[in-house]
Formats: structure tokens, C-alpha cells, sequence
């Protein structure tokens, strides 16, 4: 897929960054994902793994729309929460999109009402969006996409369960995991919840 069918603020940003064409992951994978399909992404680190995820979501996503989220993206802790919202505003200029980070750390009932107010891209560690939606803090029926990135943390901290609750509660949705390694285990997700999603490999 060419960058010049990308959202135009989305463009501007990416050749501000000197981002100018898609690298070989983003060619195999990017028109793939706008079409709709889930997938379950393994490339090696470097290989430009979350600015595909980046360039996916505000691409998919838009503009801001209504309060519920729209993606809703686990990362592994805090930082990564926080390194992945500096990407997403980085490249989000221009537009209205609404991110916001979901940690263990931050008081929840500040979290609760932050949310309220309207995202469209909650961006958080599992145990934290599970603790949310159970609490009622996180409506899910407008949930177009579902991700996680460098899944690798989810086998290591043993959060499989964390993980596989939130899709009990969802309906239709895209499923993306972006991973440097494939594990035996993501064959779990494939036979649930991930039963029609595609595996890209990109080796180093």
C-alpha cells in the first residue's frame, strides 16, 4: 500500500518524520489491516512493528466520533503505555483523535472520569483495562479494533487471562497482535477469538 492513499494529516506527518514510503513490513501488512483483516503480525524489533500499528489505527479511526472507544490497545507497563500515545500524537496532528493511557499507577476513579468525558483510543496494561471494564468504566460496543503490542509480555507475565476476558464481552472487531516472536500459545487465541486472523512473518 502507497502512503499517498493514507489520510492526508497522517501523510504530512509521516514525510514531516521522514517517513516517505512504506517499509517491506508496512507494504505486506497495512492494506491488509485497512481492508479489515485480523492479524497476527511477527517481525523482529526495528522492523517498524508500532508505526505500522500507528499508521493502522488513525488511518481506520479518522476523526473523533461519539465517547466510547474505538481501539483499545495493551501494552506491557506504564512506560509503554506513555512511549505509545508520544507516537500516536506525533503522528496525529491534525486531526482530533483522542488517546489516553490506562496504568496501574494513576488513581482509577480519576481514570474512571477521564473516560467518560470521550476517547477514541484507550491505550493500557491488561490488568488495568480488565479492572475498568469491570467497574463499567469502559464501554466496549463501539470497539472496532483490538490490539496488542509486542505480545511477547503477555506468555512472560503469565496475563493470558487478563487478556482473554475483554473479547467474552465484545462483538464483531478487528484483532491485531504485533509480536517479535510467534509462541506456541497465540495458537489459543487463533482457535477463540482470533479464529480467522491471518500470520505475517517478516524475518530478520
Amino acid at each position: 500500500m502507497s502512503f499517498k492513499k493514507l489520510l492526508e494529516p497522517l501523510k504530512e506527518n509521516l514525510n514531516q518524520n521522514g517517513i516517505v514510503e512504506p517499509n517491506k513490513l508496512q507494504s505486506k501488512i497495512i492494506s491488509r489491516i485497512k481492508g479489515g483483516s485480523s492479524m497476527i503480525v511477527v517481525a523482529p524489533n526495528e522492523a517498524g512493528k508500532t508505526t505500522s500499528l500507528v499508521i493502522s489505527v488513525i488511518n481506520k479511526l479518522k476523526t473523533a466520533f461519539e465517547d466510547a472507544p474505538r481501539a483499545l490497545i495493551f501494552v506491557k507497563d506504564k512506560q509503554s503505555a506513555l512511549d505509545l500515545e508520544a507516537t500516536f500524537q506525533t503522528y496525529a496532528k491534525g486531526t482530533d483523535l483522542r488517546f489516553y493511557c490506562a496504568y496501574d499507577e494513576y488513581d482509577i476513579e480519576a481514570q474512571r472520569e477521564d473516560i467518560y468525558v470521550g476517547v477514541d483510543v484507550i491505550i493500557g496494561t491488561p490488568k488495568r483495562i480488565n479492572k475498568l471494564f469491570y467497574l463499567n468504566s469502559i464501554n466496549l460496543n463501539k470497539l472496532q479494533l483490538f490490539i496488542v503490542e509486542d505480545a511477547d509480555f503477555v506468555f512472560k507475565g503469565n496475563l493470558t487471562s487478563e487478556i482473554n476476558r475483554t473479547p467474552e464481552s465484545i462483538g464483531r472487531c478487528q484483532y491485531l497482535v504485533f509480536t517479535d516472536y510467534y509462541d506456541d500459545r497465540f495458537e489459543r487465541w487463533e482457535e477463540t477469538f482470533m479464529y480467522n486472523a491471518e500470520t505475517v512473518v517478516l524475518k530478520g
